[in-house]
């Protein structure tokens, strides 16, 4: 007679799961931590200074709404949430662009340029006390690989556009892992304006 137990085969053996164990560990852990040092220092949730950091290296610091979402590894409904507390604050203005396929962009605007070179600094000592200062560069290196093989299962599209964005943007860690006057960093430029000082839609 059959059980209707699911087999020892569709379980982990104690090998997974003592990794499954540490990877919850580290993907409950980690967040948090890094989102009570933005809160306390800089009054921003983590999720809210992700935003920031991917319009503020995005051209002309500006991404369709729906882009944003996709890069920001958000819905659209949290998405709309966090930029209308920045756009509150002064540091996100969005633009509603006409036409047969009307659509919303937000912009990084110059206070919200300026907020993220004042809050950057501390974020990015979080990275390297947590996460690259434990790690040797090969692990690092490993673990940055295996975390794209798991978010390629979980959404290609979202994987696709790991590495495009905030690669040069002020406050992103990859921008600011170096130190010193050897650091290569480059800023993007402003937006471009109109006479207004409001920027036309593309």
């Amino acid at each position: 007679m059959e059980s209707d137990q699911e087999t020892p085969d569709e379980w982990l053996s104690a090998e997974q799961l003592r990794e499954w164990v540490s990877l919850m560990a580290l993907v409950t852990m980690l967040p948090a931590r890094l989102d009570a040092q933005l809160n306390r220092d800089a009054g921003l949730s983590l999720f809210e200074y992700h935003v920031m950091v991917v319009l503020s290296g995005a051209p002309e610091r500006t991404r369709v709404m729906s882009e944003l979402a996709l890069q920001t590894r958000g819905s659209l409904s949290r998405l709309s949430h966090a930029v209308s507390r920045l756009e509150s604050a002064g540091w996100v203005q969005r633009h509603s662009c006409g036409g047969a396929g009307r659509r919303t962009e937000a912009q990084l605007t110059d206070a919200g340029e300026a907020k993220l070179k004042q809050c950057a600094p501390g974020h990015v000592r979080e990275a390297r006390r947590l996460v690259v200062e434990v790690l040797t560069d090969d692990e690092l290196a490993r673990l940055g690989h295996a975390a794209r093989r798991i978010v390629a299962a979980i959404d290609p599209a979202v994987a696709a556009t790991l590495g495009e964005a905030g690669e040069s943007a002020v406050g992103s860690p990859e921008a600011q892992l170096c130190s010193g006057p050897t650091c290569t960093r480059v800023d993007r430029g402003g937006p471009a304006r109109e006479p207004d000082g409001q920027r036309g839609c593309s």
